[in-house]
C-alpha cells in the first residue's frame, strides 16, 4: 500500500514541515559530495551507541560532537529511497500536525521526537558500533501525534493491481495502527538495527510523539502562533480530491460535490478527482473555470452509469465554495 495523502486539509501553509523536508534534502546532497569518505562522515554525524558507552571510543569525540550527533543523525539518510520514503511520510502527516500545533511548537516537537527515538535506540543497543541515521524516528513521532489528533481522518492509499492504479480510503487510525504493529513485530524479531533499520527508534518515536503531544497541549498558547497563522493561511484546497457519487434510481448520471476555495472560484483551478465507482477510469482531471459560482455544475460527459441501450450517462459535480 502506498499512501498518497490524508483527507484532512490543513488550513495553513506548513512552513516548518517544508523547511524540514528541504534541510533533509540538502544534507543528503552534502552526503553525496563525500564520496569515498562517506562512511567516516556518517560515523561522525550519525548516532553510534558505542560512542557513549565504550570509553575507548568516546575518548575520540568531544562533548560538543557527542551532543550534536544526537540531533544530526536524524537529518542523514542511507540512500535516495530511504530519503524519499521518509520525506513522503512527513509531507503527508506533518502539515496537519503543524497546522494544529503551530509552527514553532511543531519544530520543537519534531526535534524532541527525533531525540527521544535516538535515545530509545541507544539504550536498547548500548554497545552497538553501527551508526543509526534517518528521520524515521522523528517522523514516527509526528505519526503518533497524528494518530491522536485526527482519529476520524482517512489516508488515500494506492494499491497497484498489475498496471491498474486502485485507490482506497483507509482510516488513519487503522493505517497507522498497522504501521506500528509492523514496526513492533520487526523489532521483536531482530537484534538492534541489523538489516539497517532501527525498529526500536521507530517505536520510541511513535510512543514519545503521543506523550509529547499531551505535554505540548497543556502549555499556554502565545500570540506569535496566531500571527504566523494569519500569514500562512492557505488560499487553495487539495489538488487531489476523493468524491463519493450518488446514483438515484434509474438516473444514468452520477452526482457528486467538488470543493474549492473563494480564491480558486475567482481565479479558476484544476483538480484531480478520484471517483470510487466501478473499476475503470477512476481518476479524472477537472477544470474549474474562473468566476465559478456556488452551486455551479461541472459535467464530465460519458462518466456516468451504463444504460440498457449501451450508452453512458454523465458525471455531474456540484461546486461547493468554502474557506479553508
Amino acid at each position: 500500500m502506498i499512501p498518497i495523502r490524508d483527507t484532512t486539509p490543513s488550513k495553513n501553509f506548513p512552513i516548518v514541515n517544508n523547511l524540514l523536508i528541504g534541510v533533509n534534502v540538502v544534507v543528503y546532497l552534502i552526503q553525496l559530495m563525500h564520496g569515498g569518505d562517506l562512511n567516516r562522515f556518517i560515523y561522525i554525524y550519525g548516532l553510534v551507541p558505542a560512542r557513549y558507552s565504550v570509553d575507548r571510543i568516546s575518548s575520540y569525540f568531544s562533548i560538543g560532537q557527542q551532543i550534536f550527533s544526537l540531533i544530526s543523525f536524524m537529518f542523514l539518510h542511507g540512500g535516495f529511497l530511504h530519503l524519499l520514503g521518509n520525506m513522503w511520510s512527513l509531507y503527508i502527516f506533518g502539515d496537519n500536525v503543524e497546522d494544529r500545533m503551530g509552527s514553532i511548537r511543531y519544530l520543537a516537537f519534531y526535534l524532541l521526537c527525533g531525540l527521544a527515538s535516538g535515545l530509545s535506540h541507544l539504550f536498547i543497543n548500548l554497545d552497538s558500533n553501527i551508526p543509526t541515521i534517518g528521520a524515521s524516528g522523528a517522523i514516527a513521532g509526528v505519526m503518533g501525534a497524528y494518530f491522536l489528533m485526527f482519529p476520524g481522518s482517512k489516508v488515500l492509499t494506492l494499491i497497484p493491481i498489475l498496471i491498474i492504479p486502485y485507490f482506497i480510503e483507509v482510516p488513519a487510525f487503522l493505517f497507522l495502527g498497522i504501521w506500528f504493529v509492523f514496526q513492533f513485530l520487526n523489532a521483536a524479531g531482530s537484534h538492534g538495527n541489523i538489516g539497517g533499520i532501527a525498529w526500536w527508534a521507530h517505536i520510541g518515536g511513535f510512543l514519545f510523539g503521543m506523550v509529547f503531544l499531551k505535554i505540548f497541549g497543556s502549555l499556554p498558547s502565545s500570540g506569535f502562533t496566531e500571527k504566523v497563522r494569519r500569514v500562512t493561511e492557505r488560499k487553495t484546497s487539495h489538488r487531489l480530491q476523493v468524491i463519493h457519487p450518488s446514483a438515484p434510481g434509474d438516473d444514468p448520471h452520477l452526482y457528486g460535490t467538488i470543493q474549492i476555495t473563494p480564491f480558486e472560484a475567482y481565479t479558476g483551478t484544476h483538480k484531480l478527482v478520484n471517483i470510487p465507482w466501478g473499476f475503470k477510469k477512476r481518476l479524472f482531471r477537472v477544470a474549474v473555470p474562473p468566476g465559478t459560482k456556488e452551486g455551479s455544475r461541472l459535467r464530465l460527459r460519458g462518466e456516468g452509469k451504463w444504460t440498457k441501450d449501451g450508452t453512458k450517462g454523465d458525471l455531474l459535480l456540484t461546486v461547493s465554495i468554502k474557506d479553508r
